[in-house]
């Protein structure tokens, strides 16, 4: 019950799953991942299919989790919320392009390496995609 307070999904705690929106089933899993008290907590895509309230308690979450000493590991992709939502970024292309501090590695130039230099990353206010694994500070590759 206090994973599911912490994701504030405690009404809905006799409910189906199979009951709750998009957004109301990945908080319950992040719920779910919060009950092991892990070290290390990988995540892919927690963003999806939610709205921009939900999206945004997340990411407090997961500023806590990192606050609580926890290392948590996310697949991410968009890339306008990366500098916003990450300290620590690793570009991937088959191999690893880049990976470091937001502020290092997040750069146009590493941007077009990644993607072979078909991304508009200045100047372009559209949706950006593409697979970014974020991490928070002081991880290691």
């Amino acid at each position: 019950m206090q994973a599911l307070e912490k994701v504030k999904m405690q009404d809905f705690a006799h409910r189906q799953i199979s009951q709750l929106s998009g957004g109301q089933q990945q908080r319950v899993f992040l719920a779910r991942a919060l009950v092991q008290d892990a070290q290390i907590y990988f995540m892919d895509e927690p963003f999806v299919g939610v709205d921009a309230l939900t999206e945004r308690a997340i990411v407090a979450l997961l500023q806590e989790l990192r606050a609580g000493g926890k290392t948590v590991i996310v697949v991410h992709h968009d890339l306008q919320t990366v500098p916003e939502y990450f300290d620590w970024v690793t570009l991937l292309n088959v191999r690893r392009i880049a990976s470091g501090p937001v502020d290092d590695v997040f750069t146009e130039a590493n941007l077009r390496a990644t993607y072979g230099g078909r991304i508009a990353f200045l100047g372009n206010t559209g949706q950006r995609s593409a697979t970014v694994v974020a991490a928070p500070s002081g991880s290691q590759d």
